[in-house]
């Protein structure tokens, strides 16, 4: 069993397309509801290009929309908080990692002082950016456990904000035939979200869920090298986190992915199974957050946060182990084990 101390996850805020908070948003995951509408940007065959937008009073665009969707994202999650404890909780901020095409400019140092200007609240010096895209969630849980259990925090604020809703990343993502669209059924719907999850040490209390364990990998053969997939570095990172959690694959009752649509992942998803599952079951779902939310690049680990726990609460979940895998186009990988400890 590991020796490492799991972290709770206290409270969550999520904004998506879907949904403008967690219950909202949780509520369309578990009926599978999808709201595409047509951008202002047409492809090379003529066609608006299609993706999942969060719909706000006033049409923000950039980092002003960035910084509204997180803002939104943190007042839920410490709306239990009293305000004048805000200020002491450092910030973990994850946002698009730098390979991105068409970054928005001003992530790494502008959007924080952006979504503190939105919530009227200086946050802690200890506070970070995390630029490391999809596995950004599990980076920034990282760093929230060693906060907590090395550094004498009382309680982290993570909070992720990221769209793919521009330009200059639309265009190279349709250059490269990677946009689903009525020619290509092997692609990703582009989408944007934001998500904020108040983490803490467990209480002992029930009705709680936990990050039992961390993993993470680099696999060599990512989505356009020409190496065949094996799916090394996700089960680099898969091994690691059960390790951590002290269990085995087949302890996991059902697995979250920010899998968005394209085959290369849904096979990597497949494969890890066969790479680390060594006792047979029944059954073993895997659930995908952004057929709902469209590619929500850094969010979407929140997203799967936020997901599982609502399943949990709600008493729709296949069982209490979570496995949570994200993956980077780079090569990143990471895994996360969540376990929820019930009220019986």
């Amino acid at each position: 069993m590991s020796s490492l101390p799991p972290i709770a996850v206290l409270r969550t805020g999520l904004v998506t397309p879907v949904g403008l908070s967690t219950a909202a948003s949780c509520a369309a995951f578990r009926a599978k509801v999808t709201n595409p509408a047509e951008t202002r940007f047409i492809d090379s065959d003529g066609e608006w290009i299609m993706a999942h937008q969060v719909p706000l009073a006033r049409p923000w665009r950039g980092l002003a929309k960035l910084a509204r969707m997180a803002a939104m994202a943190i007042s839920e999650a410490l709306e239990d908080l009293p305000r004048d404890l805000w200020s002491e909780l450092p910030l973990v901020l994850c946002v698009a990692e730098a390979e991105r095409p068409g970054r928005t400019v001003g992530l790494d140092d502008e959007l924080f002082l952006l979504i503190q200007d939105e919530l009227g609240v200086d946050f802690s010096p200890r506070s970070m950016v995390v630029a490391q895209g999809r596995v950004g969630v599990a980076v920034a849980l990282l760093q929230a456990r060693t906060m907590l259990t090395e550094q004498g925090a009382s309680r982290v604020l993570v909070a992720a904000t990221d769209s793919l809703l521009s330009w200059p990343t639309l265009s190279h993502y349709e250059r490269e035939s990677r946009l689903l669209t009525p020619a290509n059924s092997n692609g990703f719907m582009p989408g944007e979200a934001a998500g904020a999850l108040l983490l803490g040490m467990p209480a002992g209390q029930p009705g709680q869920l936990l990050c039992t364990g961390l993993g993470f990998g680099r696999e060599a053969a990512f989505i356009d090298s020409d190496e065949p997939l094996r799916a090394e570095g996700l089960a680099h990172a898969v091994k690691g986190a059960l390790a951590e959690a002290g269990c085995e694959m087949h302890h996991m009752d059902f697995r979250i992915a920010d899998i968005a649509g394209e085959h290369y992942y849904f096979k990597e998803a497949a494969l890890v199974v066969s790479r680390t599952l060594r006792v047979r079951k029944e059954e073993f779902d895997l659930w995908h957050p952004a057929e709902c939310t469209g590619e929500a690049g850094a969010a979407s680990g929140v997203a799967i946060v936020c997901a599982a726990r609502a399943a949990c609460e709600k008493a729709y979940a296949h069982g209490p182990n979570i496995l949570a895998h994200m993956a980077n186009d780079a090569g990143q990988r990471a895994a996360v084990c969540l376990r929820y400890r019930g009220t019986e």
